[in-house]
């Protein structure tokens, strides 16, 4: 059996395919209980965090299990296989253990060095315990990453490298100002009571703020956190139901929300209510295709426009979008795209409205028709058209400060990414988190994490090929020991008047005969069956001493139930 793991992270996928994908707990249950029941598993593990959903697998068969493995994440994520496949990444037995050991360390994570994996490592570990789909391999991989983890954050200064996801997210929204100083006095609304939420309430505590407010679903999680800033950090702390988060936004300066809902918590309406609320003005659209002061955009005739390939219901109504801009477009496919350029270069009920072009800057139809056949003729041989972000203002529109200040670390995210475009709003998620760690320098200590991850992988990879053979050591001795007890048995029936001292004293000769014999032979073969390619050393030894294959299956079982009661420390 052999290693693989199927996946895809912020390193592979843009935002959006990553946000569809995730798997909430009751998907990941059922992902891994259809994995061990396929035919090329026999383990299964899942790793699901804000920016990465990995399928670790122990496999008999390396393409027959990437295909199983990467249907069955499609099936569970709901996205397409076809759609999801270019963003998947695979890695097969020692490049799967030095890929997760990397990931411990924090040198794949959005953030470098940041901590909070090892925590989600655990977890994945604990649930594939609890589940039993994890065995001896998987149980020994994860227990393995969370000490090379452990490690190279007390060996080394990775910790310098990089910080949490929250505290990065943090100084984004402080942009130049330090983190305690912009903090110092505000009010804020975290929105969750989960780990993420709790460290973010956590550490705005500590920065200074003036008051914590905490919403969740379940009120009593609100009220036990709110109790726990009070009582371990000294914070000023409430809690309140979720149906009270429409009031709280409007007093509050600073927003955190990590929930693990699958539709938004905040839309943008919300958050230009709120704004509006604070400083009696409307928050203006300030994105390139819609400047600050125009508010004459036609609404997206959803249902009324035929044979547009959009899903018009899904953005009527969306501040500053247009069925016909590149915002439209995005992530369509190259085939999607020219249907979509031929449908705006007919003439549509949007050109009838008036969309001839206009003095604000914006396209006509039959620009944008021009445009998209570009975007088509570009994306033929690339894909796919990345996911249209935030837009950027227009020039000599400068954004006024902003009132608001939002954090959204959730996957799928709990903000609509609309609340980009809103004046006097400052909106950090997992996406320009991405864009902004791109940049991040990496400390020097980034290269002796990865000397700690290569050594611990080549550990790693002897002690499986030891671990491999030694059921079979153990056969071939269990084997030798039936042989010493049948021929003194035997022996004792020949001689039965022999006394016990000499009869003691012929079973320990022929014992330690046995032993002197087999010492050198199962040493140099554990030894050898460490190195690579050694794993072969288990059937010579099948062989040539004509073991029985299911003496040696029922060690390896004795082994496998003792690993199971290891639990992450």
């Amino acid at each position: 059996m052999s290693l693989l793991v199927v996946g895809l992270s912020h390193r592979s996928a843009p935002v959006s395919v990553l946000e569809r994908a995730a798997l909430n707990a009751d998907a990941q249950v059922k992902l891994l209980q259809d994995t061990v029941a396929a035919d090329p598993a026999t383990e299964a593990a899942v790793l699901a965090t804000c920016n990465r959903i990995e399928l670790y697998a122990d496999v008999d068969k390396f393409h027959a299990g990437v295909a199983e493995l990467s249907t069955l994440l499609a099936q569970h994520s709901g996205v397409g296989l076809e759609e999801l496949t270019p963003y998947l990444y695979v890695h097969y037995e020692d490049r799967a253990v030095h890929h997760l050991f990397s990931v411990a360390c924090g040198l794949d994570s959005m953030v470098v060095g940041e901590g909070q994996i090892l925590g989600q490592i655990k977890d994945a570990l604990a649930r594939a315990q609890d589940l039993h789909t994890a065995g001896r391999l998987l149980n020994d991989l994860f227990q393995q990453a969370l000490r090379v983890g452990k490690r190279a954050h007390s060996e080394t200064g990775i910790d310098r490298a990089g910080q949490s996801l929250v505290t990065f997210g943090l100084e984004q929204l402080a942009a130049d100002t330090d983190v305690p100083g912009w903090a110092r006095g505000r009010t804020a609304l975290v929105i969750g009571a989960g780990s993420m939420s709790s460290l973010a309430a956590a550490t705005l505590a500590r920065a200074g703020v003036g008051e914590i407010v905490v919403a969740n679903r379940t009120f009593e999680r609100a009220e036990r956190l709110a109790q726990i800033l009070a009582d371990a950090e000294g914070a000023t702390a409430r809690a309140v139901r979720m149906d009270a988060v429409a009031a709280e936004l409007t007093r509050a300066d600073v927003v955190v929300s990590c929930t693990g809902a699958t539709g938004l918590v905040l839309t943008a309406d919300a958050v230009a209510e709120a704004v509006a609320g604070r400083t009696g003005e409307p928050a203006a659209d300030v994105s390139a295709e819609a400047p600050a002061g125009t508010t004459d955009l036609p609404p997206a005739s959803a249902g009324t426009d035929e044979n547009c390939p959009l899903d018009l219901a899904s953005v009527q109504g969306t501040p500053g979008f247009s069925v016909h801009g590149e915002a439209a477009v995005a992530g369509m496919d190259a085939a999607t795209l020219e249907q979509h350029a031929a449908w705006v270069g007919e003439g549509t009920s949007l050109r009838e409205q008036g969309r001839e072009h206009d003095a604000g800057g914006r396209f006509t139809p039959d620009a944008d028709a021009e445009l998209i056949a570009a975007l088509a003729q570009a994306v033929a041989t690339a894909g796919r058209v990345p996911e249209y972000r935030r837009p950027e203002p227009v020039a000599g529109i400068p954004r006024p400060a902003p009132a608001v200040f939002l954090l959204d670390l959730a996957m799928p995210r709990d903000i609509d990414a609309a609340v980009h475009r809103l004046a006097g709003v400052r909106l950090v998620d997992i996406e320009s988190l991405a864009e902004a760690s791109a940049d991040a320098p990496m400390a020097s200590d980034v290269d002796q994490v990865r000397r700690i991850v290569s050594d611990e992988v080549a550990a790693f990879g002897a002690a499986q090929r030891a671990a491999h053979i030694t059921p079979t050591v153990v056969a071939l001795r269990t084997m030798a020991a039936d042989v010493v007890a049948a021929e003194i048995a035997r022996l004792d029936g020949r001689l039965p008047g022999l006394d016990d001292r000499l009869r003691g004293e012929i079973r320990q000769t022929v014992h330690r005969v046995v032993d002197k014999l087999l010492h050198a032979p199962t040493v140099r073969v554990k030894q050898l069956a460490a190195e690579p390619g050694g794993t072969g050393y288990a059937d010579a030894l099948r062989t040539l001493f004509d073991l029985d294959p299911e003496t040696v299956a029922a060690v390896s079982r004795a082994v496998d139930n003792t690993d199971e009661k290891d639990r992450p420390a």
